[in-house]
């Protein structure tokens, strides 16, 4: 299922990741571009083996750079139980709707 950056921003604002999860499949180089606070990175190409460091009980939102990447992980995740979306548009339209981004440390 989809949801919209607008969506999750406003998701965000009301409950600050208390009821969902918010993953970034994309790889560790493009998180110097930014990602949502508060998000885990578990790259794409990872999904299947790191799937269990996340909550079942909980919403899954899957964001990527343009919204590919996370459809395939949130059907993987759907696919082994989990209440997974993607956000549409990804990143790109994240960014294009001046939504705050934070740059990893790790990085």
């Amino acid at each position: 299922m989809e949801i919209t950056p607008q969506q999750v921003f406003a998701r965000l604002a009301d409950t600050p990741l208390a009821d969902a999860q918010i993953v970034d499949v994309r790889e560790t180089a493009e998180l110097a571009d930014g990602m949502i606070d508060g998000a885990i990175h578990i790259p794409l190409s990872t999904v299947p083996e790191r799937h269990g460091e996340l909550d079942r009980a909980r919403p899954v939102i899957v964001v990527c750079r343009s919204g590919r990447r996370s459809a395939s992980a949130a059907d993987q995740l759907s696919q082994v139980g989990f209440d997974a979306y993607t956000m549409a548009g990804g990143m790109l339209e994240w960014a294009a709707l001046g939504f705050p981004t934070v740059v990893p440390l790790t990085h």
